[in-house]
């Protein structure tokens, strides 16, 4: 019997997960399959405890759905997803336990190792304040970063800065608003954008243009969809090195698929596809 994965958002349908899970379970000869599916908020324990009856072999969760998923009694979260206040990864245990995981923070960690970024003592500027900023933020400050968070609503990134010190152990995290962002980049040496803007279908919006940037600047977008967002477009054009949201899609999806499996899937092959859809 073919084992069931998936991904829960809202919106959804425009989640490379399918593509890159399936491929990595085909090129294994494990009989699995991964769908995308619709959930919203209000309905995710619901469809959690749901999967865990069907029999599900393990779940990704996704805007807006992360920090929903820590605060579920059906949900025993791991120390660091605890911390992290937020939940991106469920393992459902053969004894009928259902554990949460973020994989976020590393994955976006090995996106900016990988393209050769240095994280300890660098000043970084994280845009939002939702699962993906906190867990994000969370790794980068424990990885001795400096931490500005910025957000439209001020009083959100304040508390979330707060929270992630404690968390964190780490006093280089703070929070501003985000009508001081151009001036907050200028000695800033890593911009991260965790918000959904410049997400398809709405690719023409951005939280910077080029006039805000600088070369010695690294812009890391964490939208994959398009594979070039109009940040990363203004980033190119101000001369700033770009990551893409890529690297941390597959680099946090192949330490779920560990959490899941205890079998490492073939990185290079899921990263291959994701580029080929988002290419096609």
């Amino acid at each position: 019997m073919k084992r069931v994965f998936g991904v829960f958002g809202d919106p959804i349908a425009h989640s490379l997960s399918p593509a890159m899970h399936n491929a990595a379970f085909s090129a294994l000869g494990m009989d699995c399959i991964y769908h995308a599916f619709r959930v919203k908020p209000e309905k995710l324990e619901k469809a959690i405890l749901g999967a865990a009856a069907m029999g599900f072999g393990g779940l990704n969760l996704t805007v807006p759905l992360k920090e929903v998923a820590l605060k579920l009694d059906c949900i025993k979260p791991d120390p660091l997803a605890e911390k992290i206040g937020a939940v991106n990864t469920v393992v459902f245990g053969e004894t009928g336990e259902i554990k949460g995981y973020n994989t976020d923070g590393l994955g976006a960690k090995q996106a900016l190792q990988n393209s050769a970024v240095e994280i300890e003592g660098s000043k970084i500027v994280v845009a939002g304040a939702g699962g993906a900023a906190r867990s994000i933020a969370f790794q980068l400050a424990a990885d001795g970063a400096e931490i500005i968070i910025v957000n439209r609503t001020e009083g959100r990134a304040i508390e979330l800065a707060k929270d992630i010190s404690t968390a964190a152990l780490s006093g280089n995290v703070t929070g501003r608003g985000l009508s001081g962002l151009k001036e907050l980049l200028q000695d800033a040496n890593i911009l991260i954008n965790t918000t959904t803007l410049g997400m398809h279908p709405n690719t023409e919006t951005t939280i910077a243009t080029a006039e805000d940037l600088h070369p010695d600047l690294t812009v890391f977008d964490i939208v994959y969809n398009p594979l070039e967002t109009r940040l990363l477009r203004e980033a190119k054009a101000s001369g700033a090195k770009t990551v893409s949201g890529v690297l941390m899609l597959v680099y946090q999806g192949a330490e779920a698929f560990k959490l899941w499996t205890g079998i490492e899937p073939p990185v290079e092959l899921m990263k291959k596809t994701v580029l080929e859809a988002l290419q096609a």
